[in-house]
């Protein structure tokens, strides 16, 4: 399905809560073994599962040797990752050589 350097956009949803998690989960795992580039710029709530996903698939992405980037962060985004002690700039700056 994928060629050698397909990139694939996930655009995360305003409301990223419980809910969303199970969603979410599913949308990653069909883009595996793909480099992804997500979009939180439309974020308005994000829960901490939704947080945890996101964590999960940067680190199976770091095994499989993909690149895995979240780009425009909403400024609520911004602040949840803030509040409960993320930072996807450490998570994700280890560039795959």
């Amino acid at each position: 399905m994928a060629g050698k350097k397909s990139e694939q956009g996930l655009k995360l949803a305003p409301v990223l809560d419980l809910n969303e998690a199970t969603v979410l989960h599913g949308k990653l795992q069909a883009l595996r073994g793909s480099d992804v580039v997500v979009d939180a710029s439309a974020v308005e709530r994000c829960g901490t599962q939704c947080v945890q996903v996101l964590v999960a698939g940067a680190k199976a992405w770091e095994a499989d040797k993909k690149t895995f980037s979240i780009n425009q962060m909403s400024p609520a985004f911004e602040k949840t990752m803030q509040l409960i002690g993320v930072n996807f700039e450490q998570i994700l700056s280890k560039e795959i050589a």
